[in-house]
């Protein structure tokens, strides 16, 4: 009897080999070298992509979500400060004829702040989105600043009847303004500073995990380009070996593509990161800072007023005062005699702390060493006029003490306080165009990414093709 077999290279044969068998056959192999490839491709994508987003999340919250909220609720601290201190002003005037246009003039300021303050309260609401816990704070903050609002026109009002001279309003007056002004010290404020306070640790936080996880993730974009950089040279080196061929030039060009993509990838996310540290060092916190110092400010020159509108408080309004001069400049002093001598000291120098001292020992930005020159010096100038203001309170000439508390508002303050949001300006300038700019540099990597992966897997499927036919 004759028996028929098939050698061990026919067809019939290599059709029954079992599949966990089939990569020891040299089209198995081969494709299983370009499976790997294509694995390590997807890996290297897939790990750039995730980087990339960790970027623009950073970005989406410090400059378009927490970090604009943070600067609205700033910007509404120093709106209630103001109005507070308007309201001040025109009580301190009441009917005094020659004085009735600054009287109108701080009305009208205080309208002002107003509408600014409801501004800003609807536009952090609005930033607040489904935050429930921002949102009741933002709806307590309009139902207070409404009593606030009830209370000041009271005052006003009385004060109007009374038509008492420049200086100190009647009792009534008096206990009306002291009503509105705890309830903006005591309540008001403290929520809005609040608001401010929850998203800054929300934007810091933000910051210290994106910023990271981009820096890491750069790290495995670079180890994951190399492990397919040696997939590729090694399939390559393979072919060269076995099938005594030259390079293949599919290949060589996932493997230059493959280089390239890593390279450009590891710059953007560098770029990215110094993005989102000028963003956040350079520009939010320093706008921070000195939205906080030119609100206080604001409210300390408004205790000048009240220290001269309720004289039963005189001297509480001057320690209170003090509190807010050395949070804004600190220097080791316990009294406000000895804290107008060192900061005539100080003033030249950086040995000092408070928000001024960060601004001072943080220089990063081209022209902010002469900007905060200029609010130096004009915070010199506000704390010689208040010095000039006290001596002439204490001396009996209250009248004298009240012109050079109004002179000193329209002029040094002034120009103190317009040279401080020059400051801020500038800082805001450099927060907008590291956040742009970072806009920007990831603008089309959610097309670029998955298309360098289908463009490096299909020149990896050119590349073994030609290999592969040979065993058809």
């Amino acid at each position: 009897m004759t028996i028929t077999t098939n050698p061990p290279s026919s067809p019939a044969r290599r059709a029954r080999v079992p599949g966990r068998l089939r990569i020891r056959t040299m089209p198995g192999r081969i494709r299983a070298l370009a499976a790997v490839a294509a694995l390590a491709v997807l890996v290297v994508v897939l790990v750039t992509t995730l980087t990339v987003q960790d970027a623009r999340d950073g970005l989406r919250v410090i400059g378009h979500d927490a970090g604009p909220q943070v600067v609205a609720t700033g910007d509404l601290y120093f709106a209630l400060s103001d109005m507070d201190a308007q309201l001040a002003d025109a009580l301190l005037i009441g009917g005094d004829r020659g004085l009735a246009d600054r009287r109108a003039a701080a009305l009208r300021t205080y309208e002002q702040r107003r509408s600014e303050a409801n501004r800003a309260l609807l536009q952090g609401s609005r930033l607040a989105g489904t935050d429930a816990t921002e949102q009741r704070t933002a709806q307590e903050m309009l139902d207070a600043l409404g009593r606030y609002e009830r209370l000041a026109g009271q005052a006003l009002q009385t004060d109007e009847q009374s038509n008492h001279a420049a200086g100190p309003p009647p009792a009534a007056v008096t206990a009306l303004y002291r009503q509105a002004t705890d309830l903006m010290k005591l309540d008001v404020l403290p929520k809005a500073y609040n608001l401010t306070l929850d998203n800054g640790t929300k934007v810091r936080r933000t910051y210290e995990a994106k910023r990271s996880a981009v820096l890491n993730g750069r790290i495995w974009v670079v180890l994951t380009g190399l492990l397919l950089i040696v997939v590729l040279a090694g399939v390559q080196w393979y072919f060269i070996r076995r099938f005594r061929r030259l390079v293949n030039p599919f290949l060589a060009l996932a493997t230059v593509g493959t280089l390239v993509l890593v390279v450009v990838s590891v710059a953007l996310l560098s770029s990215e990161a110094g993005r989102l540290r000028t963003a956040k060092e350079d520009g939010f916190d320093s706008v921070l800072a000195l939205s906080r110092a030119r609100a206080i400010s604001n409210s300390a020159h408004a205790d000048e007023a009240r220290y001269l509108l309720d004289p039963g408080r005189a001297d509480t309004y001057e320690q209170v005062y003090l509190d807010k001069s050395l949070a804004i400049m600190y220097v080791p002093a316990g009294n406000l005699d000895k804290y107008y001598t060192l900061v005539d000291e100080k003033i030249g120098g950086s040995d000092f702390l408070g928000f001024f001292g960060t601004e001072a020992h943080h220089v990063t930005l081209p022209g902010q060493q002469e900007a905060l020159r200029k609010v130096l010096s004009g915070y010199q100038k506000v704390q010689a006029n208040d010095r000039n203001i006290r001596q002439l309170a204490t001396g009996g000439d209250r009248r004298g003490a009240l012109s050079a508390k109004l002179n000193a508002g329209t002029g040094d303050f002034g120009d103190y306080d317009t040279a401080l949001v020059s400051l801020k300006n500038l800082h805001g300038r450099a927060f907008d165009k590291a956040i742009s700019a970072g806009d920007h540099g990831l603008r089309g990597w959610n097309i670029v990414l998955p298309g360098a992966a289908v463009l490096l897997i299909i020149l990896i499927l050119a590349g073994v093709r030609p290999r592969l036919s040979e065993y058809r």
